[in-house]
């Protein structure tokens, strides 16, 4: 299950380093134009989205979560999802082993 935090941080320095203390790593900044949609897919490892700018819409479940500047979102391993950009977007991806 996905874990949603609003955190408020939008420095991608800070961001960044957060996520190599919390044992990300592959950690890069990710773009996206609104309307890119994403079909459903899962990763083999725990997956960081965590948005700079713009908005992202990940739905894991048939629960939809909206990512804001500052939002956070951890997804698990092998749970599939799909998204959707309804604006442009900038984020931070990281990976993590569960």
């Amino acid at each position: 299950m996905a874990t949603y935090e609003k955190t408020g941080i939008v420095d991608e320095k800070m961001i960044v380093e957060i996520l190599k203390k919390e044992g990300c790593f592959n950690i890069f900044k990710w773009r996206d134009s609104a309307g890119t949609r994403y079909a459903e897919h899962s990763h083999p490892y725990d997956e960081v989205r965590w948005v700079l700018s713009g908005t992202l819409e990940i739905t894991e479940s048939g629960k939809t979560i909206r990512l804001e500047p500052g939002d956070k979102l951890c997804s698990e391993a092998g749970v599939a999802h799909t998204a959707f950009v309804p604006e442009d977007v900038v984020y931070i991806c990281g990976s993590k082993k569960g």
